[in-house]
């Protein structure tokens, strides 16, 4: 009944890793990868990653409301306890630009989810057959995106998790569960050199509390861009952005764990690499929305 999917401090710097929508949203293909390493010294602590690559789909306009299309692929890897799963997963995505500087994204994923369960290690207060009996399924899976954005602000839904099918080699009583989640952002130019930048993301799980992130960043030149975040249920988050001659970008965030998880870790660290063909003297505002 909790949570099934991994959640990510860097979100907002990888939106197509959240968001099927953003599937070749700009003219030029985009490489992330990320690691999260959660609550370090808790055992049995979430370890999470992913790799995704969103490439954009020639077409020939003829005029604003005509799609221009993308697609790109995802592996996501996830550990919790005794469980580990991994995604693999093919996007689609249209968009539609309403002016120069407006746009509607509508995308899906498919794909397949192999979740299994190894009870090496695990103990049980009740002997317990079932719960030491290994397992392994494979699913198939599905997630909506939307995404709008202008040239200063942006709004993003997403649902996953979108095929209820039971774990029946898992969990009797266990099966996805549908997650959605709501993100927004908005840059605020300060200069020919700073902006401000906010972004937020509400985490809407199947059961159990809301988890919000708010984010405040500053932008120096489109080249080092620092900030701090706080997360409702669990953390306030440091980040440090540094891009390297415009198409390859660094990223870190450390999560300071303030929820009842603190007795056992206060540490979360995340990683990520960054490589796109974009051009950045020819590259709008527009054609890349995320404002970095």
């Amino acid at each position: 009944m909790g949570q099934q999917i991994p959640q990510y401090s860097q979100w907002y710097l990888n939106q197509f890793a959240n968001n099927p929508a953003h599937a070749g949203i700009k003219k030029c293909v985009d490489i992330h990868t990320l690691y999260r390493l959660q609550w370090v010294g808790f055992e049995g602590a979430p370890r999470s990653g992913f790799l995704s690559v969103s490439i954009p789909l020639s077409s020939k306009r003829k005029k604003y409301l005509s799609a221009r299309q993308g697609t790109g692929f995802k592996f996501e890897t996830d550990q919790i306890g005794q469980f580990n799963s991994n995604r693999l997963s093919i996007a689609y995505a249209a968009h539609f630009n309403f002016n120069e500087d407006e746009r509607l994204s509508l995308g899906l994923y498919g794909g397949v989810f192999q979740l299994g369960y190894n009870p090496i290690g695990f103990e049980t207060s009740e002997p317990d057959p079932y719960a030491m009996t290994d397992g392994s399924i494979i699913l198939p899976d599905a997630s909506f995106g939307a995404w709008f954005n202008s040239e200063k602000y942006y709004l993003g839904l997403t649902l996953k998790n979108l095929i209820p099918i039971q774990w029946q080699s898992i969990g009797i009583n266990s099966r996805n569960r549908i997650h959605g989640s709501i993100a927004g952002g908005y840059q605020a130019k300060i200069n020919n050199y700073l902006s401000l930048n906010t972004a937020s993301i509400m985490r809407i799980p199947p059961t159990g509390p809301l988890s919000i992130d708010l984010n405040l960043l500053l932008n120096l030149q489109d080249i080092i861009s620092f900030g701090l975040g706080y997360r409702n249920t669990d953390a306030i988050i440091s980040l440090l952005n540094i891009k390297i001659k415009n198409q390859f970008s660094i990223s870190y965030s450390f999560d300071y764990t303030i929820s009842k998880v603190q007795i056992g870790s206060s540490n979360t660290h995340e990683l990520s690499l960054r490589y796109t063909t974009c051009n950045k003297k020819k590259t709008s505002a527009v054609n890349c929305p995320l404002f970095e």
